[in-house]
């Protein structure tokens, strides 16, 4: 939907809450649960969609008369497109997905292939003068960096999206950019290491490979690559890093780096206690990867690869954990449990809007391994819950819900 004030900006939430392996799971969850909440969000108005394609849905979607055919169908729903999520390549519900929701990684032509049709089939939804937004994995999972090889493979990959971006600049008016998804236990996870690989790396080493490539100046190469890969700024992750959101915002607005997204989104913040850890073991789960930063008392911060039944036996009794596991925005507080959601402020959202942010995205996709108590909602009511919220704090809606707080039960 688009969201009033000074600037064009737009928000919806991210359909990687429904299975996206095939292109007709999105339509069908598009029918069965988007319009639903479009009618009590944004009754009569056109109303924005943030597809999640798969490489299965991505391949379809580029298949003789599917574009024309999806096109029809958002046109007679007064839907439109302006961002997708290509971070999942695979299946992404229903099965252990963990560490392998990274794979294929930015060292792998097959991440490129797929981030390239998506751009070809997000260029020819996007509605006249819209700008479009892709969100990816993060370059790699931490550990599977070794060499400096590593690095440059997916600096060559990233400006050869800047490239085939450009192209379709040129050739069709419509602009994309490729937003980098810091998330903890990555190859970046943090902010001051988004703006190291960008500035240090991708921009030096990627203009000089754009200019190889094309012959292109070094001018414009840096300008392709600003343009056209930033960062998409995921306000659960950076909580889980005890990263505060405006601050870390105009470092990279300082930096030069593009915001091509904001993800709105909540993690869980745990003082560590007794109760506390006998509440999380609601949340261990065996489809996704659920990273834990333990800050001790004297300030150090510890990672944990995940939330599991074993750490919890053995998590120590001290200081704070965060834990990067979505809960529902509306939720504030689950019995001994807090959510950071309280870090997305009016303030936070205005600074975001001043720095030229124009697409913004609810995701929650970890509906279906919540806490039996905290879906009590229909899928349709908590996404319509979420955008309340967010609303509220937009200052869009008169009359929007705060905050819930579920005890345990």
């Amino acid at each position: 939907m688009r969201l009033t004030g000074s600037t064009p900006a737009h928000l919806t939430y991210c359909l990687n809450i429904h299975p996206g392996e095939n292109l007709q799971d999105q339509v069908e969850a598009i029918r069965e649960h988007t319009l639903k909440v479009r009618d009590r969000i944004a009754p009569g108005k056109s109303f924005g969609l943030g597809l999640r394609l798969g490489c299965r849905a991505a391949d379809t979607l580029l298949s003789p008369g599917v574009l024309p055919s999806l096109r029809r169908f958002l046109e007679e729903n007064n839907l439109y497109v302006f961002t997708l999520n290509g971070f999942p390549y695979g299946t992404f519900h229903g099965t252990s997905v963990k560490t392998d929701v990274y794979r294929p990684d930015w060292r792998e032509r097959e991440r490129l292939d797929y981030t390239l049709r998506l751009g070809d089939g997000l260029a020819a939804l996007l509605p006249e003068g819209q700008d479009g937004s892709i969100s990816t994995v993060p370059g790699a999972y931490y550990d599977w960096i070794r060499t400096d090889t590593d690095r440059t493979r997916m600096v060559e990959h990233l400006a050869a999206v800047a490239r085939h971006f450009n192209g379709l600049l040129q050739r069709t008016g419509r602009e994309l950019h490729l937003g980098l998804e810091p998330e903890p236990d990555c190859f970046l996870e943090r902010t001051d290491q988004v703006v190291a690989f960008i500035n240090d790396h991708l921009v030096p080493e990627g203009s000089r490979w754009l200019m190889r490539e094309t012959g292109c100046s070094i001018d414009d190469a840096e300008a392709m690559l600003r343009r056209h890969i930033g960062v998409c700024f995921d306000t659960c992750h950076l909580a889980v890093q005890y990263e505060s959101l405006e601050p870390s915002l105009q470092s990279l607005v300082r930096n030069g780096i593009r915001l091509s997204k904001i993800q709105l989104s909540a993690a869980i913040r745990a003082p560590a206690t007794a109760a506390a850890r006998d509440q999380l073991a609601r949340f261990v789960d065996p489809v996704y990867l659920h990273q834990i930063k333990v800050r001790m008392e004297d300030g150090t911060i510890l990672p944990v690869s995940d939330l599991t039944a074993e750490w919890l036996k053995l998590a120590p009794l001290e200081g704070e954990w965060r834990v990067h596991f979505h809960v529902p925005l509306y939720v504030g507080q689950y019995g001994p449990l807090q959510s950071t959601g309280s870090d997305i402020t009016p303030s936070f959202l205005r600074a975001a809007r001043r720095a030229g942010v124009t697409h913004f995205e609810i995701e929650t996709y970890t509906f279906g391994v919540l806490p039996e108590s905290l879906r009590e909602k229909t899928l349709a009511d908590s996404i319509t819950a979420e955008y309340q919220w967010v609303l509220e704090r937009f200052g869009n809606a008169g009359n929007a819900g705060g905050s819930e707080t579920l005890t345990k039960r």
